[in-house]
């Protein structure tokens, strides 16, 4: 599947981020940049080869850096500069409303 047929069946935008996401996978436990974001999935930036079909729980901060979201997935696609994950369950504070997206935090305002 390519990247635009992907962009095409998202049910919510995404948009860009940098954010430090913890994750477990079969191939171990790591961390790495979530580059994009929405209410139904991420893009994490990586070099690790990351297969693709199986599960994903993800620990990251979206709203307030102390306050750590806890989600489950499946990585649904793999290229040379990361991965996409769709979520099991739709994160609510990320649905946008009115045609705006919701405040979240970036790496860089610590």
């Amino acid at each position: 599947m390519n990247m635009q047929s992907n962009i095409n069946q998202r049910r919510f935008p995404r948009r860009a981020a940098f954010i430090i996401a913890e994750y477990s996978v079969k191939e171990g436990s790591f961390r790495d940049i979530i580059k994009n974001i929405g209410a139904t999935g991420i893009f994490i930036g990586t070099w690790r080869r990351i297969a693709e079909g199986q599960p994903i729980d993800l620990k990251f901060p979206v709203f307030e850096f102390e306050n750590q979201l806890q989600v489950s997935g499946s990585v649904v696609r793999r290229t040379s500069k990361g991965f996409s994950v769709v979520f099991d369950r739709p994160i609510d504070g990320l649905i946008c409303k009115e045609g705006h997206f919701p405040e979240i935090v970036h790496e860089g305002d610590r």
